[in-house]
């Protein structure tokens, strides 16, 4: 089991990102919240990491925290959601976010994640309770952080889209959620900003 992963940031390709460890390039998916506070690709970056292991592959997740990949474990576990399911979540979610969903019982805050309806969501906040209550009072007062945009505007917009897709929206509500971004707009800021669009809609 790979539990933590260190080396030089390569590429950033939201969701996925690329880590030298010692020669070894490493395809490490990432939920937004862990991609906005990244370094500049060429900056040393250490995360804690699931290795998931399929028939059709192995797949490495990395997280900012231990508390986001204890999030995302517990989220496995609840049948009908995968791991791309399980990114999105924490995409849209903080994990003290989340935690307050599910202390307060809250599905509407989790229906408007992609993939998840009504009866995934009440069985979500059923199977969770009482397992992600200990994350909120750590959590609670974290803040996203936005790394700063490392590519021109015109590709900052197709990786923006580009991540939006892979999360799991569809082109029409990611390109609706990109109509209000300011021409300029970093990546990690305008994910950021398309995904609190979203969750409003």
């Amino acid at each position: 089991m790979i539990g933590r992963l260190t080396g030089t940031l390569l590429e950033k390709n939201p969701p996925q990102i690329l880590i030298d460890a010692h020669g070894v390039g490493y395809e490490v998916d990432v939920p937004m919240s862990t991609f906005y506070g990244l370094p500049a690709t060429g900056q040393a970056v250490v995360l804690h990491t699931h290795l998931a292991i399929r028939e059709d592959g192995h797949f490495l997740y990395g997280f900012a925290t231990t508390e986001e990949r204890a999030a995302f474990r517990q989220l496995l576990k609840v049948s009908g959601i995968g791991a791309r399911t399980a990114l999105a979540v924490l995409s849209g979610l903080s994990v003290s976010d989340l935690a307050q969903a599910v202390a307060l019982q809250e599905a509407g805050r989790l229906i408007k994640v992609p993939g998840i309806g009504k009866k995934t969501a009440e069985r979500l906040l059923l199977e969770l309770r009482d397992k992600l209550g200990g994350a909120l009072p750590t959590l609670a007062g974290s803040a996203i952080r936005a790394g700063a945009p490392a590519t021109g505007p015109a590709d900052a917009r197709t990786d923006i889209l580009n991540a939006l897709l892979a999360l799991g929206y569809n082109e029409r509500e990611a390109l609706g959620a990109m109509k209000g971004l300011d021409a300029g707009v970093g990546v990690s800021e305008g994910i950021r900003l398309a995904l609190r669009h979203l969750s409003k809609g």
